[in-house]
């Protein structure tokens, strides 16, 4: 009995598939539309490697603000030819006054999967990404189904009034979909302007960091403000609200607002730069970057030492390379005092005349500083011109210059020593020596 249900449930299914198919599918003008669609496709895998070898040959030409450009349309260069095509073909059928349904179906999922494979070249965060890819999927879908009018529609019923400002989740999705947009624009724009900011030679490295601070803060500060007012939210309604918000923010983040200001005076000041060698306390490294909140330093040891601005304006910082990179160093040295000091001395300028990174000029100097208890004590003086490069290193290499040259010129380093005098003890009464006792 079941089986014979399932059959004639079966048959009444396949016939009324059999009546759609007849009835919507093979159908003339959707025929006609489908063959239509398949040909821009056949002809799009034709012309996509020329598109795809002009846009590498203009990315390998263009500067590099264009080159991400340039790369998307290497990525997209199918999906978008054919919905260049399709376009071209609704435009055509339209004005014939032919039928386009199918065409038009073809267009928005086109531009839904063109559109998310471009911004996943283009957007880093993946979220944004992510979230963008789910609106274009969404509106694609809905335009096919003919509900995004009314989903648009009840979105927009579902509102709250504050005044005569109109929220509803309508205009909340479309300000968050405009914040995302704006702001990635905003971020990839302000990096493009740092770029050729820094290509600027007649204005400092630090300068240019102000400007492309400075840029990249008014660039944000304007997408949000357009972002708002593209929903329709005044902006006069959050003055007096931004006042108090304003005063109680200077209250609370004083520290950070003084590393701000901070970090401004840094780059009007010109003090301190990138690539500069500097020491704040005890620690030594060149700075990598001047942010807006802290200096980053760079020391030796791969560690990177994030150190408020604050901190850099109100200690006392050692910059060693201000006005110039020359830095003088110091090591003292020890010979034995039955050794030959002037030809030590001279030894000592031979081994750091032949270390690379010592500068000729000014040349090292070797003077004799003290005599003490076991050694003459010598100083050698040296410059280098690149300290970024280190101290320990050049250190190094002279101390084994000086310690080849001794030996081969029999100058001996001491080490310390003492002399102990053992006297016999005096017996108090009678004055004898008192037996001593054998060591044990």
């Amino acid at each position: 009995m079941t089986s014979l249900l399932d059959s004639i449930d079966l048959a009444h299914w396949l016939e009324w598939a059999e009546h759609w198919i007849e009835s919507r599918v093979l159908v003339a003008d959707i025929l006609a539309q489908l063959v239509l669609i398949a040909l821009l496709g056949g002809l799009s895998l034709v012309l996509t490697p020329r598109i795809r070898k002009a846009a590498e040959v203009q990315r390998t030409k263009r500067a590099p603000a264009f080159q991400g450009l340039f790369a998307a349309v290497e990525s997209v260069a199918f999906p978008l030819s054919w919905l260049i095509l399709l376009w071209l073909a609704v435009l055509i059928v339209s004005s014939a006054n032919w039928s386009n349904n199918l065409l038009v179906i073809s267009v928005s999922l086109l531009s839904a999967w063109t559109l998310i494979k471009a911004l996943s070249l283009q957007i880093q965060n993946q979220a944004l990404a992510s979230l963008l890819a789910v609106c274009a999927w969404t509106i694609a879908a809905l335009n096919i189904l003919d509900l995004l009018e009314p989903t648009t529609a009840l979105l927009d019923s579902a509102a709250i009034t504050l005044g005569e400002t109109h929220f509803s989740l309508l205009s909340v999705i479309k300000a968050i979909i405009a914040l995302s947009l704006l702001l990635w624009m905003a971020t990839a724009a302000s990096a493009v302007f740092e770029q050729r900011i820094r290509r600027i030679t007649s204005i400092t490295p630090s300068v240019q960091v102000l400007f492309a601070k400075l840029l990249k803060i008014a660039l944000v500060t304007v997408a949000v403000l357009a972002g708002l007012s593209s929903v329709g939210i005044d902006l006069t309604a959050f003055t007096v609200v931004g006042g108090a918000i304003g005063v109680g923010l200077g209250f609370g983040l004083q520290k950070i607002f003084a590393n701000l200001v901070s970090g401004i005076i840094l780059l009007l000041d010109k003090s301190i730069k990138p690539g500069d060698v500097i020491t704040v306390g005890t620690t030594y490294g060149a700075v990598n970057s001047l942010g807006a909140r802290y200096v980053s330093v760079l020391t030796r040891d791969g560690i990177e030492h994030l150190i408020p601005n604050e901190e850099v304006i109100t200690q006392r910082v050692e910059n060693w390379s201000h006005s110039d990179s020359l830095i003088r160093l110091r090591k003292l040295i020890g010979v034995h005092y039955k050794s030959d000091v002037r030809k030590a001395m001279q030894l000592c300028l031979d081994a750091a005349n032949d270390t690379p990174r010592v500068l000729s000029d000014p040349p090292p100097v070797c003077l004799v500083r003290d005599f003490g208890d076991s050694a003459v004590n010598l100083e050698l003086r040296f410059w280098i011109g690149d300290p970024h490069n280190g101290r320990a290193s050049v250190i190094s290499d002279i101390m084994l210059n000086i310690w080849d040259q001794f030996h081969e010129h029999g100058i001996e380093i001491p080490y310390p020593q003492r002399d102990v005098h053992l006297y016999p003890l005096q017996h108090k009464d009678t004055g004898t020596e008192a037996e001593t006792l054998p060591p044990t």
